[in-house]
């Protein structure tokens, strides 16, 4: 039965306008929720509550919790859209694509529209006839730059008023820092001309600067006059260093951003490569949040409204590895914010850009697999997300022990149960343990039942290890701890009826009041718990969400390599069946001696084979020919 909106809600989506403009979609307290633009309202609105909607989860959970829309008419789309993304950074609407940090990137500012122009850092553009170049990556870069170009373009830092008739300079102009202008050493024009070939080569145009450069030195040094062929050497080697550090990846001196992503369940990290006169001069990553449902074309379309709405620098081409559905809108308004100057959007299909793009995606991927290991690595953050956890389900103390369950299987084949163990919020892998499940028919799939056997078994080893004690070996291994110890918390992976399941199998060991108990919820992050009928819902950039989330997606990894390894096994059994003669002692022997691998015994020789116990000679021809 499809979803049937409220009569308030009916309502408003028959009397929507037909024209541009921007919904606000509010839960019931009146919090807004959803922020997005529509070139006809009534009929973009309408679309989340029809029949094409039912596949998306995301919009699903969405309009559940839509008890009122609000909506501004606006002239066109590209108002709309630049009204969408000032509500979106106002609100901060909890189903809306947003960047994880807000991180506003480094510039170097030079203020052209000064008679003498100086040079300044900053992170806020500002139309005021200045011109800026980067973006830089962090800070630190934009002042080992600056640090190294003012041996070659000793451009003014101080604050007092030009006149070329100052007495003295101060220190920085001895220290061969500062061109002197104060004091008449250069005049108006002289010192803006150095100025000009500074922000040259910050723009990747160096090759003229260093070609006038080189005829200076070489004059120079012909005219004897070492001292200052010495200063332009100088000059060149910091240029030089300079232009090193940006590779060049195109021969068409192009301004260029290319963007790509990488995702990961329900993580996504976004890198950008920034290229400046067909130089690659840098690239930053940018994870972003609430991704969950969406497809690539709505997150990047998503992330590049994000990211150009707090860029001051749009290139005159956004490189996209597939494409989006509102390019020419997006196009509209990258051209307005760049006053006028046309911007394109490509999806390379072969070539040079194609290259970068891989490039790109290969970069996400590593950035993304980064910020987990990073994360893994801090103590803190470890001890900050177990203490949320704590208080949100209002357990008596931190879950420094959590076991997590997971269900995989194909169609009923080889189901196999997963349980990953996390202590102190880090994997405890030789703790992991997997279940092939023998009481689901292999005819059909039955999650619940599977669920319930797996943890069964579990706690049915708790149980056993009180029961029939085993002697501890100083310093040995205890296998048996791994299940005489209780988890904390219990986490099974899925929505109320494996919570359901799991609480049934708690009470049967009357562990109800010993072992707290959640289930996690694939698409959103619910956390569900026995007798509470509303979901959980942690804070989107908590520590405990990103934990629970690593937790769930643990579980979920181990159980498909446990299935698959199964799969395989399965196969090679069942290869090994077909063959006359051997029976399950020989097939098992076969397997140990050649590692679990068929193409190891299809491989050997007969004389090899001949050597595994309880194979013989003709035995062996019979498994090589029949292999």
């Amino acid at each position: 039965m499809s979803f049937q909106p409220s009569d308030h809600i009916r309502t408003i989506l028959k009397n929507l306008p037909m024209k541009p403009g921007v919904y606000l979609m509010k839960d019931e307290q009146g919090t807004i929720i959803y922020v997005g633009k529509a070139i006809k309202l009534r009929n973009r609105v309408r679309s989340y509550f029809n029949a094409s909607a039912e596949n998306n989860l995301k919009t699903i959970h969405l309009r559940e919790n839509i008890r009122d829309i609000d909506f501004i008419v606006e002239e066109n789309e590209i108002k709309a859209l630049i009204l969408e993304e000032t509500l979106i950074k106002r609100y901060k609407p909890r189903y809306n694509i947003s960047l994880k940090d807000d991180k506003r990137y480094p510039y170097i500012k030079v203020l052209w529209h000064t008679p003498f122009p100086k040079v300044e850092t900053t992170r806020r553009i500002v139309n005021d006839g200045s011109r800026y170049f980067g973006p830089y990556v962090a800070m630190w870069a934009v002042q080992n730059t600056l640090q190294t170009l003012r041996k070659a373009f000793p451009y003014l830092t101080c604050d007092r008023e030009i006149t070329g008739k100052d007495p003295r300079p101060c220190l920085f102009y001895d220290i061969k820092l500062c061109c002197g202008p104060c004091i008449g050493a250069v005049n108006q024009e002289q010192y803006r001309h150095m100025i000009s070939e500074f922000m040259d080569v910050l723009s990747g145009k160096s090759e003229a600067v260093v070609q006038r450069l080189t005829n200076e030195m070489n004059s120079a040094a012909e005219s004897m006059d070492f001292e200052r062929a010495a200063a332009v050497r100088d000059q060149l080697r910091a240029i030089e260093y300079i232009t090193r550090q940006h590779k060049a990846v195109s021969s068409d001196f192009a301004d260029r951003d290319v963007i790509a992503l990488a995702r990961d369940d329900n993580e996504t990290m976004v890198q950008i490569l920034f290229i400046r006169n067909g130089k690659l001069i840098g690239s930053d990553s940018r994870a972003l949040d609430n991704t969950e449902g969406e497809t690539d074309s709505q997150i990047l379309e998503a992330f590049i409204q994000r990211f150009y709405s707090e860029t001051a620098e749009v290139p005159s081409e956004v490189v996209l590895p597939n494409n989006i559905e509102e390019t020419r809108i997006i196009e509209r308004w990258l051209r307005d914010k760049r006053r006028g100057k046309r911007v394109s959007i490509t999806v390379p299909q072969r070539g040079d850009k194609k290259q970068l793009v891989n490039i790109a995606e290969e970069n996400a991927q590593e950035a993304l697999k980064m910020m987990r290991a990073q994360w893994e690595a801090d103590t803190h953050k470890q001890e900050t997300a177990l203490s949320q956890l704590q208080e949100a389900l209002s357990l008596q103390k931190p879950p420094n022990r959590i076991e997590c369950y997971d269900i995989s299987t194909t169609q009923g084949t080889a189901i196999v149960a997963s349980r990953v163990v996390f202590v102190q919020g880090v994997p405890k892998k030789s703790e992991y343990r997997k279940f092939n499940i023998r009481t689901v028919s292999h005819k059909g799939s039955d999650d619940y039942q599977s669920m319930r056997e797996a943890l069964t078994r579990r706690f049915n080893r708790w149980k056993q290890s009180y029961e029939e004690p085993t002697e501890v070996v100083p310093g040995g291994d205890d296998k048996d701890e791994t299940w005489r110890l209780l988890p904390d918390l219990l986490m099974v992976d899925g929505g109320k009826g494996q919570l359901n399941v799991a609480a049934e199998v708690l009470q049967e060991f009357g562990l109800t009041e010993r072992v707290p108990l959640v289930s996690l919820a694939k698409q959103f992050e619910e956390i569900y718990r026995p007798g509470i009928s509303h979901p959980l819902i942690l804070p989107r950039r908590s520590d405990a969400l990103y934990l629970v989330q690593r937790i769930r997606d643990e579980a979920h990894r181990f159980a498909i390599t446990s299935h698959r390894q199964r799969r395989t096994k399965l196969g090679m059994v069942s290869q090994l069946e077909a063959i006359p003669g051997v029976g399950p002692s020989k097939r098992k022997a076969l397997l140990k001696a050649y590692e679990n691998s068929i193409s190891a015994i299809r491989a050997a020789s007969v004389d090899e084979l001949a050597v595994v116990p309880g194979i013989t000679r003709k035995l062996a021809e019979i498994i090589k020919e029949m292999l």
